[in-house]
């Protein structure tokens, strides 16, 4: 397997005390570069009389590399690291959101109408009509990010509080890219029944609700109780903001390759939460023979070993020629190869096995089901999870639109037509002179993503019956 790729998710800011000898600059870049570092900025912090103070930012993959560039500056004479931060750390102290007043409270006057007594009459207007509090509170622009803490990024069951790092990242997306205000709310608790309460008792605060990080089963049971439950949008984003982004990616890749979706054959790797997902989602969009693989090989009617109700239903709806074996096995044949399971599951001899024009989507986090370096050659479009290789399959380029364009017109829910809306409007952003098998998902820095999707979504929530609000000249994605 090829070595990582250096990226700022690892990212040093070294603290250099340099002897002012000829050469030693250079002794430094090149022991980075052959610890396999990538160098950004080097900066002169200051000046004495036989040495210099420089501030070197490197860029590695893990931590460990992280000491080994370390190791390899402190050991070059005359050389010393006074400090080493690491920027992903700092960026994250005191955490990254904070609430703000969107109006000045500079006189008794401003208080006494957004507090006591003048808040009364608001109160009392909500009292009367309980719709209100879409116009005259913070609901109708409002989310709230949901997690356990027990299937975050691939760190799997680190609880709660461990988790909040995601929510906060994810409620600065929601505001960047979406125009969404939400807050991150972290359960201390496994219980599907509980938290099902808990936020069923917090709603009334928030537009709509978005699930992150739950482990399956456990997931699907929550997200189907609390949109039977509740009257506001409940996404589970790990499902179908995967789904979505994997769907728009597989409409653009299917047009680089010549091949109809009905006529292809599909197998996904890894049948969590958003394998589920982006397995349903495309058999919605035309796919009529996937096939699904766990730790124990393909899913097929019948089988009985490492089941659950969830794997149930997959086998039971997906490989109609009930293929068994291993992923080496099924992938034979295949046209489109789905990863979201783990890192090395297969390797360049599958992809020669697969059809002609293959479809590669590997996207294990952090490093993929095969890297792209190894795919070289043999694949005709790949895809991955990571920022550093072309075509991201990246979450963000979904929920925000698909929140903003559900909370434009108060839709009651989240529906498949806004789902497969809002992939076709991720595709679209691509034009046909532009698809390239490196460009077929939109970069998520494309402000135009955002509001394509709030515009599609919302017209297929009033087209399917979801929206609850007057269809009126439909919203800027910033506008609220």
């Amino acid at each position: 397997m090829s070595k990582p790729t250096p990226n700022a998710s690892y990212s040093l800011t070294l603290r250099v005390k340099i002897h002012n000898r000829p050469g030693k600059l250079g002794e430094i870049t090149t022991a980075i570069g052959q610890a396999g570092g990538d160098i950004g900025a080097i900066d002169i912090v200051s000046v004495g009389r036989d040495f210099l103070i420089r501030d070197i930012t490197v860029n590695a993959y893990s931590e460990s590399h992280d000491r080994e560039i370390l190791d390899a500056i402190g050991n070059i004479d005359g050389v010393e690291v006074i400090n080493s931060s690491d920027k992903t750390f700092l960026m994250h102290l005191g955490g990254k959101i904070e609430m703000v007043s969107k109006v000045p409270l500079k006189t008794r006057a401003d208080l006494s109408m957004a507090y006591t007594p003048g808040v009364a009459r608001v109160c009392e207007a909500i009292h009367r009509d309980p719709e209100k509090a879409y116009t005259l509170t913070i609901k109708k622009n409002t989310v709230a990010v949901v997690s356990d803490g027990t299937a975050v990024l691939g760190l799997g069951d680190i609880g709660p509080a461990a988790a909040m790092p995601v929510m906060e990242g994810k409620a600065q997306l929601f505001k960047e890219f979406g125009g969404v205000d939400a807050f991150p709310i972290c359960l201390d608790t496994k219980d599907p029944h509980e938290i099902v309460e808990t936020v069923k008792r917090i709603s009334v605060a928030f537009g709509g609700i978005n699930l992150e990080d739950i482990s399956a089963p456990r997931c699907f049971e929550i997200e189907e109780r609390l949109k039977n439950e509740l009257d506001i949008p409940v996404f589970h984003d790990d499902q179908h903001g995967t789904a979505v982004v994997v769907l728009a990616a597989l409409i653009n890749a299917l047009k680089i390759v010549g091949k109809r979706i009905g006529d292809i054959k599909v197998v996904v790797n890894g049948i969590g939460a958003a394998g589920v997902a982006c397995s349903k989602i495309v058999m919605a969009a035309g796919v009529k023979n996937l096939v699904g693989c766990d730790t124990k090989g393909a899913l097929y009617l019948g089988r009985k070993e490492n089941m659950n109700w969830v794997k149930e239903w997959f086998a039971n709806n997906t490989n109609p020629a009930r293929e068994t074996g291993t992923i080496h096995d099924v992938i034979k044949g295949a046209d489109v190869f789905l990863g979201l399971s783990v890192p090395g599951v297969i390797g360049p001899d599958d992809l020669k096995n697969m059809a002609p024009d293959p479809i590669v989507f590997a996207m294990a986090n952090p490093i993929p089901e095969i890297m792209p370096e190894d795919a070289e050659g043999l694949v005709a479009v790949m895809a991955t999870g990571r920022s550093d290789y072309p075509n991201q399959i990246n979450n963000v380029l979904c929920f925000p639109g698909i929140f903003r364009g559900a909370l434009n017109c108060r839709a009651s829910r989240i529906n498949e037509a806004m789902k497969l809306a809002a992939a076709e409007a991720i595709a679209g952003i691509i034009s046909e002179d532009e698809l390239h098998p490196d460009y077929i998902i939109p970069s998520v820095f494309d402000r135009r993503v955002g509001d394509a999707v709030a515009h599609e979504v919302e017209n297929a929530a009033y087209e399917s019956g979801v929206a609850r609000r007057g269809h009126t000249t439909l919203e800027s994605t910033f506008s609220s």
